[in-house]
């Protein structure tokens, strides 16, 4: 009885499992959730953050040891023990040196760190959208499939019954056989056409479980929308300010000008050299048998006064703003287009009603009706079928190609609408 039990909790559970339905924000969740790639990403921000706390150090100091004698000459002075019955004529010298930045050198280079710390920052985010992106359109694909698949679904069922009337009748010759080979020539397109559809949802589906980590999802457990809002109401009137602001191209563009202009203040910061400060112990090496002293020591900036490196900052950022304005200019021309095609697609949707479409499907079942009491040929009839099909097919291209076209026009702005 136990065992009978526990069967059925098992079958209980699988059943829910394989019940569980995920709509688009679900599958969204379990992509930022899950994905590997972006937690992956995720260590290259730690890894900036890291480099913040190591350019913020200061630099080791350096001990020098030396003037060690291991041995005596007879002109050797004798000088007190330096433990135990050891050392009167024990020589050493030692010395401990500093170096000092100057002109906030390192602040400079904390703060280039801080920027790159930004850029891993606009990777991450970037990635992030690129990826978000082909989710979303990896799921209009398979919305389309999905209907593509019904559709065809009863097209080879209609032609697959034909198929076998029409055997039956040429058998007894009633049709003639080249009739029946038609119908047996497009009842096999539509087979070949199944295939191929089968291989695109494999890929499809297989992108998806990829993205989102779900490996037990199937297409029947993905719930779509049920119809395709208007998308271009959705887009903001200053959609072009925002893009300016938040796209992604463009904003790690700025932090590269913003790092060449640190660069810059570095360069010139170089000029002045750093300074060595030491204190040095010298023990029998002097007229002082324990001589402390304290000294420092610097480059004289007589020859090289970095100017090479300086100038090159300076044509960096020169470079940096005409990518910028390049960038600039690239963005209001797509984010025009794609508003264009989005406004397009729409016009286009909106001359394909669903009541139309509706009535086209049942003007199937009549002129197979027509068919049969001979009132069209048989030709008239695929030719209305083929017209059928393309006319769907035709609507779900455009239809994905809407969607598609508006998240490609989020990912440019860098913002969801």
């Amino acid at each position: 009885m136990k065992k009978m039990y526990l069967v059925a909790i098992v079958w209980s559970l699988f059943s829910f499992a394989k019940a569980q339905t995920y709509t688009v924000e679900d599958l969204e969740a379990q992509f930022l959730q899950n994905n590997y790639l972006l937690i992956a990403a995720r260590f290259n921000i730690g890894k900036a953050e890291a480099q913040i706390v190591q350019e913020k150090l200061w630099p080791n100091p350096t001990l020098s040891v030396g003037e060690i004698n291991l041995w005596t000459n007879k002109g050797s002075e004798q000088m007190s023990n330096i433990f135990g019955n050891w050392g009167k004529t024990q020589q050493i010298a030692v010395e401990l040196e500093q170096m000092i930045e100057t002109a906030g050198k390192r602040k400079k280079r904390v703060a280039i760190k801080g920027l790159e710390k930004n850029a891993a920052l606009f990777d991450f985010e970037e990635l992030m959208r690129e990826l978000k992106k082909e989710l979303r359109q990896t799921i209009n694909n398979l919305y389309k499939i999905k209907e593509a698949e019904t559709q065809l679904e009863n097209m080879v069922q209609l032609y697959g019954q034909l198929r076998e009337q029409y055997e039956r009748q040429s058998q007894l010759q009633n049709v003639s056989r080249a009739d029946f080979f038609r119908v047996h020539t497009e009842l096999t397109g539509l087979q070949l056409e199944q295939v191929n559809l089968v291989n695109e949802k494999a890929d499809a589906l297989h992108k998806l479980k990829v993205l989102t980590q779900l490996r037990e999802l199937e297409l029947e457990q993905i719930a779509f929308p049920q119809s395709a809002p208007e998308l271009s109401q959705r887009l903001p009137l200053d959609m072009m300010d925002i893009a300016k602001d938040q796209n992604i191209g463009l904003k790690r563009q700025e932090n590269e000008l913003n790092i060449a202009r640190k660069y810059l203040e570095l360069e010139k910061a170089q000029r002045r050299p750093d300074v060595y400060v030491n204190v040095n112990y010298d023990r029998g090496g002097n007229i002082m048998n324990n001589f402390t002293g304290l000294g420092f020591s610097m480059d004289l900036p007589v020859w090289n006064r970095n100017k090479g490196n300086i100038k090159a900052a300076q044509l960096t950022i020169e470079q940096e703003k005409t990518e910028i304005s390049a960038l600039q200019w690239e963005l209001e021309n797509e984010v025009q287009k794609m508003t264009r095609q989005i406004q397009q697609f729409e016009q286009v949707l909106q001359k394909w009603p669903s009541e139309q479409m509706e009535e086209q499907a049942k003007m199937i079942e009549n002129y197979r009706r027509h068919l049969q009491n001979k009132q069209v040929t048989l030709m008239e009839f695929i030719d209305f079928t083929q017209s059928y099909r393309q006319t769907q097919e035709a609507y779900l291209e455009v239809l994905e190609n809407y969607k598609n076209t508006y998240e490609e026009l989020q990912y440019v702005v860098g913002k969801d609408f």
